[in-house]
């Protein structure tokens, strides 16, 4: 018997509950795909970003700096279009800083969307492998109860080994989907940290660069 057969039997097998286990895991995988495609480009887009604005605010280029931001779709062209609008509105530190922590917090939703609910459909699908193990379970003892006792041991392993498929497939099932929810996890948490130190270069270079006009609440004292 190949691969294949081995598969196409054991899924046959399990009985009508491998079918809601193999639908929670395509639609976690598709999840998990789109999960990772934004978070790949929204990584390489801030990146990018970061590397165009910083040197255009670093000369001075404030108003080419906010222009380039504003026509770009990153959380960090966002966040600096933010701080360089705050900027002209209150030249204070605190202000500008404020206005960036709203940024951020704006752009966690957007990185974190629907990842979890990988761990739920992880859950889902352990939980429907044991609800088909003991249903199967329950349909086996019954069919014992009516069959020949010299086959009653032969039929109670067999019912036993099929009802354990359902089972064994929610874990297959599950263990990929809670090990790619941790890695998008982490991919996302890469992905905000490196926005809030962005934010925080952004910050300290325009008062840098523009010492005079940004001041802080305790200079303005």
């Amino acid at each position: 018997m190949n691969l294949y057969s081995s598969i196409v039997s054991f899924f046959q097998e399990g009985g009508a509950f491998m079918f809601p286990i193999a639908l929670v895991l395509m639609v976690g995988l598709a999840i998990a795909a789109e999960r990772w495609l934004f978070l790949r480009r929204a990584f390489h887009s801030n990146k990018a970003a970061y590397g165009e604005l910083l040197p255009l605010m670093k000369n001075n280029q404030f108003d080419e700096a906010e222009k380039k931001a504003q026509d770009s779709s990153s959380a960090i062209s966002r966040l600096i279009a933010v701080a360089l609008d705050t900027m002209r509105a209150s030249p204070r530190r605190d202000d500008i800083h404020a206005a960036m922590q709203e940024g951020v917090m704006e752009s966690i939703p957007r990185l974190s969307k629907r990842t979890n609910y990988l761990s739920i459909l992880a859950n889902v699908s352990t939980l429907l492998g044991l609800l088909g193990t003991i249903i199967g379970l329950i349909a086996a003892f019954t069919a014992v109860a009516n069959a020949d006792p010299a086959d009653k041991a032969t039929l109670l392993s067999q019912s036993i080994s099929v009802a354990m498929n359902t089972t064994a497939f929610g874990l297959i099932a599950a263990i990929p989907l809670l090990l790619i929810h941790s890695l998008l996890q982490n991919k996302t948490l890469e992905i905000v940290e490196s926005i809030e130190m962005a934010g925080v270069k952004a910050l300290n270079t325009i008062v840098r660069s523009n010492r005079r006009s940004v001041n802080t609440r305790e200079s303005d004292a």
